[in-house]
């Protein structure tokens, strides 16, 4: 009786395994398994989170300020250590296999531990005149007009710092966090999914503004009814803002009257300078135009409405240095620093 053969392997190589049709018996960890990323360097892992970052071995090289056939060979001796294949050309487009996109997940926090690791060590060697350090701070967009303040002032503090900002929606900002693109991050309370630490430290106010010749922008105690028909101006589907404002009218049972939707508050604000509606946005965000008389705030019934400033770390590793030094100064300077006028 002839033995029934056994169905044969499929190469997958977008995910760098091959699969059989049969559940595979898992072999006993040889050295050579055990030890895959012995030989890994520091610089393979930069190359190749630049390749994984801009999908572009030619990009990857000019950040990078090295030849494309250097980081073609890096990436290349990466894929042979690991045993696996990490990026997927086809064509003139590379994409991340699924071992790459864990690897682009493990290779960030490994450089992330690396500047942690520097950082810590450079307190023993402070720069002269003060402690130095980098920083990579995230914020929303109502955040950015207040995070210049706060960064300036914890300079005075920690001489020698330098930063990076950050500004992007909510949650891009929580997805670079996570993947350790960014070090600390103020935003809105996050998402109960976020696998992040939220600190609350200031409360963040929004308010109905209009042009400050607007009829209501005289009146006092103003009751919801009167914005019925006023024509309001509405951030783009998605923002928090909006999120936030038809949360709010739904629950005083009124409907507005939507006239456009704008991407941003510098558009929004110069629309209702001129007149083209009413709007909601935070305090924070019309500093200036408020204090220069270009924009009012309306006197409605239990305004302003609250939210919270948070700042936001990850919870798979602790802060150190200048990032800890951050997080302390925002939780105890920070509610002075950001206050608003309305």
């Amino acid at each position: 009786m002839k033995t029934p053969k056994r169905s044969g392997a499929s190469a997958s190589p977008a995910l760098g395994i091959s699969r059989t049709e049969r559940t595979p018996v898992r072999e006993a960890p040889t050295e050579r398994t055990q030890h895959r990323l012995r030989n890994l360097t520091l610089r393979q892992l930069r190359l190749f989170e630049a390749v994984a970052t801009h999908l572009s071995y030619s990009r990857a090289a000019e950040v990078m300020n090295v030849t494309q056939p250097a980081v073609s060979m890096q990436i290349q001796q990466l894929e042979t250590e690991v045993g696996l294949q990490l990026l997927v050309k086809s064509g003139r487009k590379v994409s991340l296999s699924q071992a790459g996109e864990e690897m682009l997940r493990q290779c960030r926090r490994i450089l992330n531990q690396v500047l942690l690791a520097e950082e810590s060590m450079g307190a023993f060697h402070p720069a002269e005149g003060g402690r130095g350090g980098l920083l990579h701070l995230g914020v929303v967009s109502s955040a950015h007009y207040f995070a210049p303040t706060l960064m300036m002032a914890f300079a005075q503090r920690w001489p020698g710092v330098k930063f990076k900002l950050t500004v992007d929606r909510r949650e891009t900002i929580l997805a670079m966090l996570q993947d350790h693109q960014l070090d600390v991050a103020i935003a809105g309370y996050p998402p109960s999914e976020a696998d992040v630490e939220a600190e609350t430290f200031a409360q963040n106010p929004h308010c109905i503004v209009a042009a400050a010749n607007h009829p209501l922008a005289r009146k006092k105690r103003i009751g919801w009814d009167a914005l019925r028909n006023e024509p309001f101006i509405f951030r783009e589907p998605g923002s928090a803002t909006r999120h936030f404002f038809e949360h709010l009218i739904q629950a005083q049972s009124l409907q507005v009257r939507l006239s456009m939707e704008l991407s941003g508050n510098e558009t929004i604000k110069q629309a209702v300078i001129a007149g083209m509606g009413i709007s909601f946005l935070s305090a924070h965000t019309f500093q200036v135009e408020f204090e220069a008389g270009k924009l009012a705030v309306l006197h409605m019934e239990d305004m302003p409405k609250m939210l919270d400033w948070c700042l936001l770390h990850r919870r798979d590793s602790s802060l150190s240095g200048v990032n800890q030094a951050f997080r302390e100064f925002v939780l105890t300077e920070g509610p002075g620093l950001v206050q608003c006028k309305m």
